[in-house]
C-alpha cells in the first residue's frame, strides 16, 4: 500500500530516511538536516525529480534514523547505500566516495590516508570532510612520529634508538582516533598561545584550524568506529505506560540497521528490555556485544550465548565510543515513541473524532455529514451538507440545494434537502447532525421512519444554546472540549451554506447593505426582521431595542445603529 503523508510523523532532528517495502527491501536512502521537513517533500505537488512519484508508489513505509548532527547523517547515509545498494539511489554506489584513516598491519605500522583500506588494516571513518582528515593525518605523524605510506620526510617518521617506542606510540594514536584527542588538542592549544604571545598571528591561526580539524575529523566517530565490531546498541524511551526499543546494528565498525518495538510498559526498563531481547533474538542470531541502557540478569546473559552458541558480551558502558552508540540508540528510540504515539492516536483531527465518539458513547465518529440552512424574508431559500472523514473536512462530498417545493420554515427546507440528499448516498455516515433543536430532531426522524432507515443512520442534532446535542430517546448531552469535531462540523456546515446564501443573493441584487456589519450574518440578520417587523422596524429601533434581540448583544448592536445612522 503506497505511503500515506500523514502518517509518517517524522521527528525534526537531523537523520537518515529510507523508503521501503513491506518485505523490508531498501528502494531509496536519503540525508536530512530535518527528517520531518525533507521527508514531506517527496509528497509536494511538483517533486524536484522524475524519479520521486515512482519511488513514492512503490514504498510501502519511510523508516528513519536520528543522527546527531547533519555530518554524521551524510556519513550514515553513504553506509547504508553501500549495504543496501537501493535501486532508487543514482550516487554513491561505490565504495570510493569518502575517506578512511587506517594503520597497516606491519611491524612499524603505517599511518593511510586512502579511499579503499587494507582489509586487514584498522580503520577510521569513512570521513565527510577530507580536507580534515588529510590534516589529522599530518598532525598524528608529526606529533607522534609515526610512519607514512612511503616514510615521506619532513613529517617527523624517528628512525633513531626512539624507535623502540614505536608500539608505545601507535597506542598513542589509535587512543586519539578512537575520541581521547585531549592531549593533542592541548598541545596545540599551548603551540598557538606561544604563536599569539610571540605575534605570529598567522601561525597561531594554523594551530587554531588545527584544533578545529581534530574536534571535526573526531566527532564522526558516532556513525563509525573499530569498536562498532558485531554489535547491537539498546536505547529505550517512554512516555508513562507508552515505551519504545530500538536497536542499533553495527558490523565491521559501521551502524548496519534498525530494528523498533513498541510495547507497554510496566515500570521496570531491565523488564522491558528483557521482554524485547528474547522476542529479537529468538528469530536471529545474538551479536558479540549487546550494549544494554541497564544491566540484565545473568539468566539472560545465559539464553543469549545459548542462542549464539557462543559467550555474549552485555555491557552497559558509561564513558567511551560505545556510551555515544548507546545513547544515539536511546536519541532514535525517543524519536520512534513520538513516531509510534502519534500513529496510535492519529491527527489531532482523528483524536477529536475519537472524543466525540467516546462523548457520544458510540464506536466511531469518522464519517460525519451535517445540514444547515438559510432565507432571507422567505427569497433564496437555500441548505447545505459537510463532510467530516477522521475529523477532517471532505470537500469533495461537500453540496448545496436550492429548495425547490413551498417550503417557508427551517424545518420543512431541512426536511426536504435531507431527502434530497438520502436518495443519492451509496454509504451511510456514522453520524447525521443537523443545526437545529428537538423541533428539527423529530422533523427528520419522521423522515428516516418513513424511508426505513433509522436503524441505518444515527442522527442527532445541535442547538447553540449552551451546545447541547438531542437525540431521540437518549438524555441530552452538554458538548465539552471533547465533543469539538461536532461543533466544528456544525459551525462548517453554517459558513458553507452562508457563502452559499450569499452568492445566491450577489447575483440577483438582493445583498443588504447590513450584511457589511462585522458579526451580522444572514441568520442574525433573519432575526432581527422577524423581531422587527421589517426592515423598517429595524431602522427605528435603538441600541437597547437591537441589543434585546437572541444572539445580537450591545456591541453588535452600537454596530448596526452605527451604520443605519
Amino acid at each position: 500500500m503506497p505511503v500515506d503523508p500523514k502518517t509518517l510523523h517524522l521527528p525534526p532532528q537531523p537523520g537518515v530516511y529510507l523508503f521501503r517495502t513491506d518485505a523490508g527491501r531498501v528502494l531509496y536512502v536519503g540525508k536530512a538536516t530535518s527528517l520531518q521537513d525533507r521527508v514531506r517533500s517527496y509528497f509536494a505537488k511538483n517533486p524536484d525529480r522524475s524519479m520521486i512519484p515512482t519511488l513514492v508508489s512503490k514504498a510501502d513505509r519511510v523508516d528513519c534514523i536520528v543522527t546527531g548532527t547533519p555530518n554524521e547523517a551524510l556519513i550514515l547515509e553513504r553506509q547504508l547505500i553501500r549495504e543496501h545498494k537501493p535501486r532508487y539511489n543514482s550516487l554513491l554506489k561505490d565504495d570510493k566516495s569518502y575517506p578512511f584513516i587506517a594503520l597497516s598491519t606491519h611491524e612499524n605500522p603505517r599511518i593511510l590516508y586512502t579511499r579503499n583500506p587494507p582489509k586487514d588494516a584498522k580503520r577510521w571513518g569513512p570521513f565527510s570532510d577530507a580536507k580534515a582528515a588529510k590534516q589529522v593525518i599530518k598532525l598524528l605523524r608529526r606529533f607522534f612520529g609515526i610512519r607514512d605510506n612511503r616514510d615521506n620526510l619532513p613529517f617527523g617518521y624517528i628512525e633513531s634508538a626512539e624507535t623502540d617506542d614505536y608500539a608505545q606510540r601507535i597506542k598513542a594514536v589509535e587512543s586519539v582516533l578512537d575520541g581521547d584527542a585531549l592531549l593533542l588538542i592541548k598541545n596545540l592549544q599551548q603551540e598557538m598561545d606561544t604563536y599569539s604571545n610571540n605575534l605570529q598571528y598567522e601561525a597561531a591561526a594554523r594551530s587554531r584550524d588545527l584544533i578545529a580539524a581534530v574536534q571535526q575529523t573526531l566527532a564522526q566517530q558516532v556513525i563509525h568506529s573499530r569498536f562498532y565490531q558485531e554489535c547491537d546498541a539498546v536505547g529505550f524511551a517512554n512516555q508513562g505506560d507508552l515505551a519504545t526499543i530500538v536497536l542499533l546494528s553495527a558490523e565491521k565498525g559501521m551502524i548496519v540497521g534498525q530494528s523498533q518495538y513498541p510495547l507497554m510498559h510496566r515500570g521496570d526498563v531491565t523488564e522491558s528490555v528483557c521482554r524485547v531481547l528474547s522476542e529479537h533474538y529468538d528469530r536471529r542470531k545474538p551479536p558479540k556485544t549487546i550494549l544494554v541502557p541497564s544491566p540484565i540478569g545473568e539468566w539472560m546473559e545465559s539464553w543469549l550465548t545459548e542462542r549464539r552458541g557462543a559467550k555474549v558480551e552485555v555491557r552497559n558502558p558509561q564513558r567511551g565510543e560505545l556510551t555515544k552508540l548507546r545513547r544515539m540508540a536511546d536519541a532514535n528510540a525517543e524519536a520512534q515513541l513520538m513516531r509510534n504515539q502519534l500513529k496510535e492516536s492519529g491527527s489531532l483531527e482523528q483524536r477529536a473524532a475519537t472524543d466525540g465518539a467516546q462523548v457520544l458513547g458510540v464506536d466511531t465518529l469518522n464519517h460525519i455529514v451535517c445540514f444547515d440552512m438559510a432565507q432571507l424574508q422567505g427569497e433564496e431559500r437555500v441548505g447545505a451538507s459537510v463532510c467530516l472523514r477522521n475529523g477532517r473536512p471532505d470537500k469533495k462530498s461537500y453540496r448545496t440545494y436550492t429548495v425547490k417545493d413551498s417550503s417557508m420554515d427551517d424545518v420543512r427546507m431541512m426536511r426536504h434537502v435531507v431527502e434530497r440528499w438520502v436518495k443519492r448516498q451509496e454509504e451511510w455516515p456514522d453520524l447525521l447532525l443537523i443545526d437545529g433543536g428537538l423541533v428539527h430532531l423529530n422533523e427528520i426522524h419522521n423522515l428516516l421512519l418513513e424511508l426505513n432507515l433509522v436503524e441505518q443512520i444515527p442522527l442527532a442534532s445541535l442547538a447553540k444554546r449552551e451546545e447541547t446535542i438531542h437525540r431521540m430517546d437518549r438524555e441530552d448531552i452538554v458538548l465539552d472540549r471533547r465533543g469539538r469535531v461536532l461543533v466544528f462540523a456544525r459551525d462548517e456546515a453554517h459558513r458553507f451554506v452562508n457563502n452559499f446564501h450569499r452568492k445566491r443573493r450577489g447575483r440577483k441584487g438582493l445583498a443588504d447593505p447590513l450584511e457589511a456589519v462585522d458579526g451580522l450574518g444572514a441568520k442574525r440578520l433573519q432575526a432581527l426582521l422577524r423581531h422587527f417587523g421589517g426592515r423598517k422596524g429595524i431602522n427605528h429601533a435603538s441600541q437597547e431595542d437591537l441589543a434585546a434581540v437572541e444572539g445580537i448583544g450591545r456591541a453588535l448592536a452600537e454596530r448596526i445603529w452605527r451604520e443605519i445612522h
